[in-house]
């Protein structure tokens, strides 16, 4: 009975850490809670430092996330009341002057602690709830210009809110088709005559058309390597309301090979589509072949969607593992079938950003448009820019390309 009394208790224990970790921000679900449960039972968890390995070993995918967990697992096994949350607050705030930098990840541990302590607290009768909303403006616009990959946990469930709330209208092209309409430059010598069967054969109005305007097919090829990940989740997203919200959306996802979620991010909870995304993506988090994704993509799908004047949009660091082999060849291919291709590159937040590797080089003279995508600024700006006049094909990244050669800024 007791044996059974402390598994119980160590089971609800882990289930709490895994949901420290996931308001921390670390992919931990259902799943690695009960991978990690069921590890336990195979090691002496007496022991420290197996115990913590054990728990590592199953709840991480990425080396990246090796501080933040060995943060909380600190901070959560040792005092799971977290007393030492106030010493983390305290060194956050530079309430403790000559103490050490605090690691990476420290905030969002921080912010996750806090709103477990706050659920566990029932209000009292006492409690007085003040709003400051002196801030409110500064605090969105910050919101607006901070880095994806440096906003804590809450801000980014309020990025997500706000990218939520954006629509994406494309600029308005004519097709071949025609609609009817009271004037109009095309004579419907069809619709005349079957009129004037009404009237004894006499002509007494001509019929007219004018031509159908509709905006053209969206395609978007997004990165999901380790170096995008962080950027990715965020973008799903935007994705996500911009599938549910027009018509005409292809989204597909790569990293070592090339995965179409477009059915998936048409369901209509985020939660629910994302969920069926992470389970026909086998290569989240790893590395990048972009060349052999590009390729996939121009010989199964290209002829496919990309026949009546698509924009592509194409979300990526640029980084090869393949040392882009083959990489100038179809991104030279997938310019020549788009009506306009968008390279989105996270890496231009840095202002010194220059374009020096293989990858990048091999890309940009391929590219109608290089922006950046780091921020909701960024989103908003891209928004604008597609739904605006055409630039000329290749003009706006003819200055990265000339940097790419060696020319000065």
């Amino acid at each position: 009975m007791t044996a059974t009394r402390e598994t119980g208790a160590l089971a609800a224990n882990v289930m709490h850490f895994a949901r420290l970790l996931r308001r921390a921000g670390l992919p931990v679900g259902p799943g690695e809670v009960v991978a990690a449960t069921e590890a336990l039972t195979h090691v002496d968890i007496t022991d420290r430092v197996v115990f913590r390995a054990a728990l590592r070993t199953v709840m991480l995918r990425r080396h990246e996330h090796e501080i933040l967990f060995d943060q909380a697992f600190s901070v959560f096994w040792r005092n799971p009341d977290a007393a030492k949350f106030a010493e983390i607050l305290a060194a956050m705030e530079g309430r403790a002057p000559g103490e050490e930098r605090v690691p990476p990840g420290a905030r969002r541990l921080a912010e996750a602690m806090a709103a477990a302590k706050s659920r566990e607290r029932p209000p009292m009768p006492d409690d007085r709830q003040e709003i400051d909303a002196v801030l409110t403006a500064s605090g969105q616009e910050r919101l607006e210009t901070l880095d994806f990959e440096a906003m804590s946990a809450d801000e980014i469930a309020e990025a997500k809110v706000e990218i939520a709330r954006l629509t994406l209208p494309l600029d308005e092209r004519r097709t071949r088709r025609t609609r009817a309409a009271a004037r109009g430059s095309r004579i419907d010598l069809k619709r005349t005559m079957r009129d004037s069967l009404r009237s004894a054969g006499e002509i007494f109005d001509i019929a007219r058309r004018v031509p159908l305007t509709r905006p053209p097919p969206l395609v978007v090829l997004c990165d999901i390597s380790g170096s995008m990940a962080r950027y990715t989740r965020i973008l799903l997203h935007f994705l996500h309301a911009v599938v549910n919200d027009r018509g005409r959306v292809t989204v597909f996802l790569f990293g070592t090979r090339l995965t179409n979620i477009t059915r998936q991010l048409a369901r209509r909870d985020p939660e629910e589509a994302f969920t069926q995304v992470a389970g026909i993506v086998p290569d989240w988090s790893g590395g990048t072949r972009i060349g052999e994704a590009l390729a996939d993509f121009n010989r199964l799908w290209a002829r496919r969607i990309l026949a009546q004047g698509a924009v592509v949009l194409l979300v990526t660091d640029g980084l090869d593992r393949d040392g882009a082999m083959g990489l100038a060849d179809n991104m030279a291919r997938l310019h020549r079938s788009a009506r306009r291709l968008i390279w989105l590159n996270p890496l231009l937040r840095y202002s010194g950003f220059e374009p020096k590797s293989q990858g990048v080089k091999a890309m940009l003279p391929h590219v109608d448009e290089f922006r950046p995508v780091h921020n909701l600024a960024s989103l908003r700006a891209l928004i604008g820019a597609l739904s605006g006049a055409v630039p000329p094909r290749g003009q706006a990244a003819a200055r990265w390309g000339r940097l790419g050669m060696g020319e000065n800024r």
